[in-house]
């Protein structure tokens, strides 16, 4: 009895998560990869950007969610960039695959106060599958449904858009996923065409003032799916620190909560990154809070990275808000 409440839990857990057929995001757009929250990151900086990410969910759990990513962004022209994303997702007998092609373009509001403005946009297209060739006869069930002779995939085609705005070392991103409706069959059952969800990402990095070499920056992320209302917050904190040749660490943490259960954390945990000679390595550990924390050891996650080609641009706009940072790779814009 209680291995069947358990598979009902993860049941309606992954189906929560996985029916809007999108880039899972957990804590990933923290490892310095802004671009995971929003295509209108794509060509901020002065490097070709690469980062892997490998996540396992819920740690302990047979079958349970592992995710693997790739992201990739650059700047194509001094205010425009663009980027691609591409992941595989295993949830049980379920797979789900994507990749995003994603454009942004960046203009300044007032060059003296550093105010700009971003707008991006992605193309989607996310496949998802039931992995029948796992489906074995057991005691309960001797004869599998002989009418069960594919895969039963289905492949969703759609849009991002999103918009940015950065004052100094503020910024905050909103974001509309899946904008366009699914077209369904009527006849093969329940099946959600809404995919719609929102993002809206902000934060704030300050600079010690007795020592410029460190960091620190509070962020919100805060993500709302249209079908049925429900939402969740991530409150997150990074303390990040520099060396002479621009190389830097940070550690953090990250709180996470649905927004129906206010402060109630859904999962929560600490994470740290290193930046060396344009090589990156992050690692973030979440600790299930829920009725899942009896059966697991966690969800652990990790990112690799490398920057390189740089190309600098003539265009503030294309200044991150991290001034350390940035000014280090050779970007000297004030």
């Amino acid at each position: 009895m209680k291995n069947f409440k358990l598979y009902i839990l993860l049941f309606f857990c992954s189906f929560s998560y996985g029916q809007e057929l999108n880039l899972p995001v957990w804590t990933q757009y923290l490892a310095d990869n802004d671009f995971i929250v929003s295509p209108t990151y794509a060509g901020i900086g002065d490097y070709f950007k690469v980062r892997a990410n490998g996540l396992t969910q819920w740690v302990g759990i047979k079958n349970a969610p592992d995710n693997q990513a790739l992201y990739a962004d650059f700047r194509i022209a001094n205010q425009s960039g663009v980027g691609v994303s591409m992941y595989n997702d295993k949830n049980g007998n379920t797979r789900q695959k994507g990749v995003k092609f994603s454009y942004a373009h960046h203009i300044i509001l007032d060059y003296t106060s550093k105010q700009y403005l971003s707008f991006g946009m992605s193309y989607n297209i996310n496949s998802f599958r039931i992995d029948i060739e796992n489906f074995q006869p057991t005691a309960e069930i001797p004869i599998v449904d002989p009418s069960i002779t594919d895969d039963r995939s289905v492949t969703n085609h759609n849009f991002d858009v999103g918009m940015l705005y950065r004052w100094n070392r503020f910024y905050f991103s909103f974001n509309a996923n899946n904008i366009l409706e699914k077209k369904i069959d009527d006849f093969t059952g329940f099946e959600p065409n809404n995919l719609l969800n929102f993002q809206a990402y902000t934060g704030y990095v300050f600079n010690n003032k007795r020592n410029n070499s460190v960091e620190f920056e509070p962020s919100v992320f805060f993500q709302l799916f249209n079908s049925d209302g429900r939402s969740a917050t991530d409150i997150n904190f990074k303390y990040r620190k520099f060396n002479r040749a621009g190389d830097y660490y940070w550690v953090g943490g990250s709180y996470r909560f649905l927004n129906d259960q206010f402060l109630k954390p859904l999962n929560f945990g600490p994470m740290a990154g290193v930046m060396k000679n344009k090589l990156y390595f992050a690692y973030s550990y979440q600790l299930t809070m829920n009725d899942l924390s009896g059966f697991n050891s966690g969800t652990h996650s990790i990112t690799i990275g490398l920057d390189f080609l740089q190309g600098i641009s003539n265009c503030a706009c294309t200044k991150g808000t991290s001034y350390r940072k940035y000014k280090n790779n050779g970007n000297n814009r004030n």
